[in-house]
């Protein structure tokens, strides 16, 4: 079974042929954007604030976990304006054009902060900046992902779609931190640590808000003739309201397969709040790698994506969703932590020895795939719980099912990036440290916390994602309804 046409009560209405190469590329990019921007972010604005401008490591903590706390709760709001929005351009489509521009701005705004400010107005400015920047990406991604559940009705051409989206995060985030260490954060006599320097930040945001800005109208422009085939709102949906609105997410929330997928991302979304915010720390302080070395992590990273990217709809094929969603959440949680358990068994190569970096890169790989096939079922498992809603309550709700996880997310990793700042702080973390300057105890704390404790959310995660039940015949059964409601509400009128 392929994608189907849309029609104006928002059922489908005919088979459409397989979707193109060209419209899963299209789509695909808009999540590449979306990864420059927050792969940014998360990567490089804690150490910023916290390393070069010397803000409090628990400030700059507190203002990435408030970010996530607005556009967490504004992510459910904008998806479901997008589920109730008709107009010439779609339901998605109009979201998408509106928020490249304001994306852009925000994004300079946050790496470029007016010079002298005290801690008190430089953490308001970093605040409002990255709570800007995460509202105005949600109004892009929200559309975004919601288009992509509803391009097909086929349980692995979805599959194959989410993995291209995924693929295209690995291209965005891939390029960016390749760019920005080959060519802005590079050593210098006076900054042997580039990230250190604050020169570079400006070009680099410079370049970063350009090419988001740039993908995201591609994005939206390439996708733009998929508006005559997809669902549209029903003439009868009430028009957006606060009611309406709890009424959307507590029908998404009635489904208990969504609700253990949620319950297994807020486990997960815990460690990776922790381990995104002190990567680069653990890299810098605890490896003793240049900028120039941890450049290389790409190389595991293409592995990964590019495995996962192959193989998850052939997984999904032979296993079904479920499978390898809980074996995928299982290798998530343990191969990012596996060097540094490795290391302080006295199983790993020493710092500096040269094999060492080549065995990270390797158990990268690893971590990335299981990341990445994670990813793309769980993206394609949520459309396959909008088929069991709309079976039930008559409304495709694309937008609420996807922002509606992104809210639980983003309100958790908010919780880890907290977590982050308090690390910091509790292991007495000094600020604009130099390698080879902090305490070994302090930096083997600190991996401590980034390795073995947080894996253990991670661990909690693959007992709530084994208690998802969607199969591939429950799907095909639950497609076979939505087509007999649909043929009813058409005979309907006839009869009359």
């Amino acid at each position: 079974m392929t994608g189907t046409v849309g029609s104006p009560d928002g059922a489908p209405a005919a088979e459409a042929a397989p979707l193109r190469l060209r419209t899963k590329l299209a789509f695909g990019i808009g999540s590449a954007a979306e990864t420059i921007a927050l792969f940014s972010l998360s990567s490089y604005a804690l150490l910023y604030y916290n390393q070069v401008i010397g803000l409090p490591g628990w400030l700059a903590g507190l203002a990435i976990s408030i970010s996530f706390v607005f556009d967490g709760f504004a992510d459910p709001i904008i998806g479901s304006l997008s589920d109730r929005t008709r107009s010439r351009w779609g339901r998605r489509h109009p979201y998408m054009f509106a928020a490249p521009i304001p994306i852009a701005l925000f994004f300079l705004a946050i790496f470029n902060p007016p010079h002298g400010l005290g801690h008190g107005l430089t953490f308001v400015w970093f605040t409002a900046s990255v709570v800007g920047l995460r509202v105005a990406m949600g109004v892009f991604h929200t559309p975004h992902l919601a288009l992509g559940g509803e391009l097909s009705h086929s349980y692995i051409e979805r599959s194959q779609v989410m993995a291209w989206n995924n693929f295209s995060t690995w291209i965005g985030g891939t390029a960016i931190s390749l760019i920005a260490l080959t060519f802005f954060f590079k050593a210098t006599p006076e900054y042997p640590r580039g990230l250190l320097n604050p020169a570079p930040y400006l070009p680099f945001s410079l370049l970063a808000a350009a090419s988001t800005l740039a993908i995201l109208f591609a994005s939206a422009w390439f996708t733009r003739d998929q508006i005559p085939r997809l669902p549209r709102a029903p003439e009868n949906l009430p028009q957006f309201s606060p009611f309406e609105f709890l009424k959307d997410v507590g029908k998404v929330l009635a489904n208990r397969n969504y609700l253990w997928l949620l319950a297994g991302l807020f486990a997960l979304s815990l460690m990776a709040g922790v381990r995104e915010t002190l990567n680069l720390y653990v890299g810098t302080y605890f490896w003793g790698f240049s900028s120039e070395l941890l450049r290389w992590y790409a190389v595991g990273s293409l592995v990964g994506f590019v495995a996962a990217l192959n193989l998850t709809p052939r997984l999904h094929a032979k296993w079904g969703k479920r499978h390898v969603i809980i074996w995928s959440a299982a290798g998530n949680a343990v191969f990012p932590a596996l060097g540094i358990i490795l290391y302080f068994a006295g199983a790993m190569f020493e710092r500096g020895d040269p094999m060492l970096l080549p065995t990270l890169i390797a158990i990268s790989s690893a971590s990335y795939a299981a990341g990445a096939v994670l990813n793309i079922s769980v993206m394609s498992a949520l459309a396959d719980v909008a088929d069991e809603n709309e079976v039930r309550f008559g409304i495709r709700q694309e937008g609420v099912l996807y922002s509606t996880r992104a809210l639980f997310a983003k309100l958790d990793t908010a919780l880890g990036a907290a977590l982050a700042g308090v690390i910091l702080s509790i292991i007495a973390f000094p600020e604009k440290a130099q390698p080879g300057t902090v305490d070994p105890a302090i930096i083997d704390q600190l991996a401590l916390f980034v390795g073995p404790v947080a894996m253990i959310p991670g661990i909690i995660s693959v007992f709530f994602y084994a208690r998802y039940r969607i199969s591939q015949r429950e799907h095909a059964a639950t497609r076979a309804r939505i087509a007999e409601l649909h043929s009813a509400r058409v005979a309907a009128p006839s009869a009359s």
